[in-house]
């Protein structure tokens, strides 16, 4: 059996009437208050503040001075050809034809190297190459440096020496050597000798020989 709410006990059928209520409640009060409350002081409330004045002042205004425009710039005379040079130029056609065969371009040109070998020099032959006039005529071609003799410096500077096959000095190395400018003249005294050449089973060839050159203050 389903249970049944009490209708006084329910407040939804209430709500209609007690809403009319009120309604009716708040109408008589608004009456009654404009009835008897007709007029109500209002302060007016300040919201501008003071004003301040601003003094405005005339600014002059410039003139603009009319300038004449710069005169134009005169022109160049450009020489008109003649109509003798119109007549002597050849126009040449211009049209291309597609039909016409084209020529394969020439092959690259190779070109060779030159690739020059270094000469052979023989370190020991049969007959080892001798300086003409022996080492005294080395020797004689020294010039002491001053720099070395003020610094006294003395010893023996050797150079390797490269001979032809005719007797000529190709190349000087200097293979120890004692600076202050001992060696530089070494090597010009040693290029400035002609040699005895080298042989090998009786005929001359390139030889590499090292000598001892003497440096000795007096």
């Amino acid at each position: 059996m389903a249970l049944r709410k009490n209708p006084k006990a329910d407040l939804r059928r209430a709500y209609k009437r007690i809403f009319e209520i009120s309604l009716i409640i708040s109408l008589l009060f608004l009456i009654v208050a404009f009835k008897f409350f007709p007029k109500i002081s209002t302060t007016a409330l300040q919201t501008e503040g003071p004003q301040e004045l601003f003094k405005v002042e005339d600014i002059a205004q410039t003139k603009q001075e009319n300038r004449p425009p710069p005169p134009p710039k005169p022109p160049i005379p450009i020489e008109a050809p003649s109509d003798d040079v119109l007549e002597d130029i050849e126009i040449g056609d211009t049209e291309i034809d597609f039909n016409k065969p084209v020529d394969a371009p020439p092959p690259p040109k190779e070109e060779k190297k030159i690739i020059e070998e270094e000469p052979v020099y023989f370190v020991a032959v049969e007959e080892m190459p001798e300086p003409i006039g022996g080492i005294a005529a080395i020797q004689s071609k020294i010039v002491y440096p001053e720099i070395a003799k003020r610094a006294g410096v003395e010893g023996k500077v050797y150079v390797l020496a490269f001979v032809d096959e005719s007797g000529n000095v190709t190349k000087v190395e200097v293979a120890k050597g004692l600076g202050a400018g001992l060696d530089e003249a070494a090597v010009g005294a040693v290029r400035q000798t002609r040699f005895k050449p080298g042989k090998q089973r009786g005929k001359p060839v390139k030889v590499q020989v090292m000598i001892p050159i003497v440096f000795r203050l007096q």
